[in-house]
């Protein structure tokens, strides 16, 4: 499989983070190995907060016009599996294989009012119910599994994420993503405690590039910041071509 093959080379895999197909294109123009979906983006986009706010039929929707349009590999942001069901999870996974994803992100928490863990014996069980009937059913997708002790201020986040990667590692997945953890020395402990490929995510103070290489980082992704520092932009603009009276601000802006 040749975006699993992505997570074993030298340097990490940058992922570009998209939310539509004119983002897609562009990661894809600029040679971006490959691409992911952030579920916040696309949450926002069509008005939702995240969380699963949005259906999954949804989601699908904009996941068809991604694939249809490019030709680098895709991942999905599949939040919490958009149901509590594992096989109704392995269906919505099945759904995404067939239009053409390579890998998907699941994560151990969900969010009612506010996000929170799932017990980490369920969201074990529930890897191994997926996991399996993606088995029986010739099913080859990267899994991804994001733990979310950093995400969530967890008073011991490095022993919870520890514990936690044990206990999924066990139900075949094929890496973990740790967002919001930052410090050097927490990224080589988490590292160090599991082989499976690490992703970490796009932070304020994430080490650059090279060092989370020599880290043994395998994975970098991006998260719903571009989004986010793109519509920042586009406010700035917005509001200069209210104030100014002028279209300038669009052309001329300094960026």
């Amino acid at each position: 499989m040749e975006f699993k093959k992505l997570h074993n080379q030298n340097s990490p895999l940058i992922i570009c983070n998209v939310w539509d197909v004119a983002s897609a294109k562009k990661a894809e123009k600029l040679n971006f190995q490959a691409i992911g979906t952030s579920s916040s983006a696309i949450a926002e986009m069509l008005g939702y907060e995240d969380g699963e706010k949005m259906t999954f039929s949804e989601l699908e929707y904009i996941v068809k016009r991604i694939t249809t349009s490019i030709n680098i590999p895709l991942s999905v942001d599949l939040e919490a599996g958009y149901s509590r069901n594992p096989l109704k999870i392995a269906n919505h996974i099945k759904r995404l294989v067939n239009l053409g994803v390579v890998g998907i992100n699941l994560e151990d928490s969900i969010v009612d009012k506010k996000r929170t863990f799932v017990k980490s014996k369920d969201f074990e069980k529930t890897l191994l119910i997926i996991t399996n009937q993606l088995k029986k059913e010739n099913i080859n997708i990267f899994i991804n599994v994001r733990t979310d002790a950093f995400l969530l201020r967890h008073p011991n986040p490095i022993e919870e994420t520890k514990r936690r990667i044990k206990l999924y590692e066990k139900s075949g997945i094929s890496g973990v993503f740790v967002p919001c953890i930052e410090k050097e020395k927490d990224i080589k402990t988490i590292v160090e405690s599991t082989t499976l490929p690490v992703n970490v995510m796009c932070m304020p103070n994430l080490p650059n590039f090279e060092k989370l290489q020599e880290l043994g980082v395998k994975r970098i992704s991006m998260g719903n910041f571009l989004f986010d520092n793109i519509y920042n932009k586009f406010e700035k603009v917005l509001s200069s071509i209210s104030s100014q009276k002028s279209f300038k601000s669009i052309f001329y802006a300094n960026y």
